[in-house]
């Protein structure tokens, strides 16, 4: 039911001021196997040195969004919006019709490290959009948090796809579950920390494919904090 990708087995790119681990393909790093999975194509953990970070550089057609752990993150954008994303924060980019933006750590001194993650959308050339919010500790403690869904329902930040994003932070006896819906795929990723899903001991960076309905158990946690993402089955080869 769970097809386990180890944290070690992932790409890296180390540019100095980024060290990045790739998920899925992705620039310089390519895995017939690992393009990602579904409408989920990548997920990069990336940490950016104090002052440094991504210039303006264009999207189009792509679901963006950030997913901050530790230190505080700059966006700025051809719309206009300039913000600061710390933890908590869910930060979200339909790049539509075309969009550019810059990424820097906002600090000089202590780094950043976050997660940028892509989905494709199910429609072309929209106006581009931004949105932002903070899902609470408390709303994720011992259970998985809507934060990303297509009708942005419960608080969620919407998106051009069909596909839902949970969060949930679980440590000692704490125990969450999921129901994999029929039909449908789902992905586990560990952000940080480590737990159990079904038994299956998994740390920070491991991901898991789910391809058969059924319900996951969260438990064992060890100060983790996990993403779970609910796909429609869009198999392609390599996914």
């Amino acid at each position: 039911m769970l097809e386990l990708r180890k944290a070690s087995e992932r790409g890296a790119a180390n540019f100095g001021w980024l060290a990045s681990r790739h998920t899925f393909s992705f620039g310089h790093y390519h895995d017939p196997q690992q393009v990602g999975f579904s409408d989920l194509l990548v997920i990069n953990d990336d940490r950016v040195e104090p002052g440094m970070g991504f210039g303006t550089h264009p999207h189009r057609d792509m679901e963006i969004f950030s997913y901050v752990l530790e230190g505080a993150l700059e966006h700025k954008d051809s719309m206009g919006t300039g913000s600061v994303i710390r933890p908590g924060d869910v930060q979200m980019m339909s790049a539509g019709s075309g969009i550019s933006h810059s990424e820097f750590n906002h600090s000089r001194e202590e780094g950043v490290h976050f997660l940028q993650i892509w989905i494709v959308p199910d429609r072309l050339r929209v106006a581009p959009r931004y949105q932002q919010t903070h899902f609470a500790d408390a709303e994720k403690r011992g259970r998985l948090r809507l934060i990303i869904a297509p009708d942005a329902a419960d608080g969620a930040l919407g998106v051009y796809q069909d596909t839902r994003v949970y969060a949930g932070l679980l440590s000692g006896a704490e125990r969450a579950e999921f129901d994999v819906p029929a039909g449908r795929h789902a992905y586990v990723h560990v952000a940080r920390g480590a737990l159990r899903v079904n038994g299956i001991a998994m740390a920070a960076g491991d991901g898991a494919r789910v391809r058969e309905a059924g319900r996951l158990i969260f438990d064992s946690g060890e100060d983790a904090e996990v993403l779970v993402f609910d796909l429609r089955p869009n198999e392609l080869p390599g996914r």
